[in-house]
Formats: structure tokens, C-alpha cells, sequence
């Protein structure tokens, strides 16, 4: 839930140290206006960055909420069962996959060592 408080520039430099604390709440940020028309925001450098980011990735990936959508479509109907694997993609590239060990590492119980009791 986004919490917004609208402060004046002149009211934030009184609160300045109080909003850096309360901006470290998931979805708490101040809006900062002069003269009533908003100039700047206060929020959490984790909440930056994290808007930052997701900017970044919509911009290299323009389609990504269509396909988002329809991997969910797939997902519910089960045609993403058919979709080839990244194992797949790379022996059609000609890659060597190493076989998967069927063999279970563990400790055997003819190595394991006996529990010592201890006085005290």
C-alpha cells in the first residue's frame, strides 16, 4: 500500500530527519511542493532503485507485459509442457550435455562415526 504524504519545501526542512526514517517503510514517500505545485519527491533509495530497474527492463524488453500474459495463458492451459528446454536449445546448437549422476552422495552407515558420550 503506497502511502503519500504532500509537504511544503519549508515544512520538509523541519521534518527532513524524520521523513529519511519514516521513507524507509515499504511504500511511504513525500511528496514535496513550492508554492502548492509538486517539485520533488522523497522515498527510499531501495524504492529508487528498485524504480530504476524496472524502467531499465520494460525499456529492453518493450513486449515484456504481452509476453508475461501470454506465458500465464500457457501455463494455465498447459501448452508450456510442449516448449522446447534450454537442455533442447543447446544440442541443436551442438553442445555435449553431461549425463546426470544417478548416483546419491551421502554418508553410508558403515562410515559413519560413533556419537562419543561425554562426562562432565
Amino acid at each position: 500500500m503506497d502511502y503519500k504524504n504532500t509537504l511544503s519545501i519549508s515544512e520538509a526542512r523541519k521534518k527532513f530527519f524524520e521523513m529519511a526514517e519514516a521513507v524507509q517503510k515499504p511504500g511511504v514517500y513525500y511528496s514535496l511542493t513550492d508554492k502548492g505545485r509538486p517539485k520533488a519527491v522523497m522515498l527510499s533509495y531501495e524504492e529508487y532503485e528498485s524504480i530504476i530497474e524496472t524502467l531499465e527492463v520494460m525499456a529492453e524488453m518493450p513486449e515484456l507485459e504481452k509476453d508475461i500474459k501470454e506465458s500465464r495463458e500457457a501455463y494455465k492451459s498447459g501448452k508450456y509442457k510442449t516448449w522446447t528446454t534450454l537442455e533442447g536449445l543447446l544440442a541443436k546448437q551442438g553442445f555435449v550435455l553431461a549425463e546426470k549422476a544417478k548416483k546419491q552422495y551421502g554418508v553410508s552407515s558403515k562410515n559413519r562415526a560413533k556419537g562419543r558420550k561425554t562426562t562432565k
